[in-house]
């Protein structure tokens, strides 16, 4: 079997003033304070809400 690849991400930047919905994308990948990280499965779905908040994250990898 296959390994599954990974992605992590690291927060840089507050949720404060922003766009309910870029809040809602960082909730659910996990992340909710600066400077904490997450490891997630390497999916489209996780590369576009990555790609929504790309401003507010970094891909540490």
């Amino acid at each position: 079997m296959a390994e599954k690849k990974t992605v992590t991400v690291r927060q840089t930047a507050s949720p404060l003033r922003r766009k309910g919905d870029q809040r809602a994308t960082l909730s659910g990948l996990g992340l909710n304070k600066i400077g904490r990280t997450r490891t997630l499965e390497d999916t489209p779905s996780i590369r576009g809400m990555i790609a929504k908040v790309a401003h507010m994250v970094e891909v540490v990898d």
